[in-house]
């Protein structure tokens, strides 16, 4: 077995963002595989869901003991991700191996990573919500104000069974398509579904229900995929040192930052496997970069903060955004 020590350090890289963010991992680390290794993009995908299964049992952990995660939204996501994630790799084996197949795993893969970094942008509004409505990311509890009694357990929802499975259903068949989503299209599917739900509650459930889903993503390409042992020990050599140290760190990092490079890297990476030109893809990040600063500034207003976080308010508010992304 040939070991690619390039791949392990790209790998650790990706691993740190992911630490760091708390997302990142399938919507990096496919496209590094494709475009920086020439890898093929459903040997990529089948590696990378592989390594996944062993990394995502780490982050849900934590959550549960924090008791940031909906067991029952769980369950019913399950539900319907689980079999949707096996049937995924299934629909890309019955399309066969070709030059042709790639190509449609391509197209999904830039699908994917574009609600991905819609994904990271919802991430930091419902941060920037939480904290406009004076609540702690770390704790999911509302600030009590002077005299009130400090509130002692996290809001209840009421879970709505068939959407729900249905959510799950679709992240599950992206996930097995593409080995991105479980991170970023089924978060922002629950925002809509549960608004009342916290930031980290979010989270929280999203990372738990994420384990079986990615395990039966897994074993599908374990079964039916590409999978290919030298890579996924590249990917594991280097992303399981490189999430402890991101995790290490990520309490003192500028973690609003790091969310914002990531989106943009990730919407570069779209572009890129959708075939964009190069000149039409700087034309289309200079426009990013040029409109999202007064789209942000617009949503912080209307969440009643100030147009721009002054020094003060960002040191004591990224330690609980750090928090959020667990």
């Amino acid at each position: 077995m040939h070991f690619d020590y390039t791949m392990a350090i790209g790998s650790f890289l990706v691993a740190v963002v992911v630490g760091l963010t708390g997302m990142g991992g399938g919507a990096l680390m496919t496209p590094m595989l494709v475009t920086f290794f020439g890898v093929p993009p459903l040997a990529a995908v089948s590696s990378d869901l592989v390594a996944a299964a062993v990394m995502k049992p780490v982050g849900s952990l934590v959550h549960l003991r924090r008791g940031t995660v909906n067991l029952r939204l769980v369950a019913w996501l399950c539900a319907g991700s689980v079999p949707a994630a096996f049937c995924g790799v299934l629909i890309a084996r019955a399309l066969g191996r070709g030059e042709g197949v790639q190509e449609v795993i391509q197209t999904g893969l830039g699908i994917a990573l574009l609600i991905a970094a819609a994904g990271l942008a919802v991430r930091g509004y419902l941060a920037m919500r939480d904290r406009a409505e004076g609540r702690t990311a770390a704790t999911g509890r509302r600030t009590a104000a002077p005299g009130e009694p400090a509130a002692t357990e996290m809001p209840s929802v009421t879970v709505r069974p068939l959407p729900t499975a249905l959510v799950g259903a679709v992240g599950g068949l992206v996930v097995g398509l593409t080995s991105v989503g479980s991170g970023s299209l089924i978060i922002v599917a629950l925002l809509a579904l549960y608004p009342t739900l916290k930031a980290n509650q979010l989270v929280g459930t999203d990372l738990v229900q994420a384990v079986p889903l990615v395990m039966s993503a897994a074993l599908g390409h374990l079964l039916f995929g590409e999978f290919t042992l030298s890579i996924t020990a590249a990917l594991l050599a280097g992303s399981i040192p490189g999430v402890y140290l991101g995790s290490r760190i990520s309490s003192r990092a500028p973690g609003g930052l790091i969310r914002r490079v990531l989106a943009f890297v990730l919407l570069a990476s779209a572009l890129k496997m959708f075939g964009v030109g190069t000149t039409e893809t700087v034309w289309v990040l200079l426009a990013v970069l040029l409109l999202a600063p007064a789209v942000w500034m617009v949503l912080r207003v209307r969440c009643g903060l100030p147009a721009l976080p002054t020094r003060r308010a960002a040191a004591r508010m990224e330690p609980e955004a750090a928090t959020l992304d667990g």
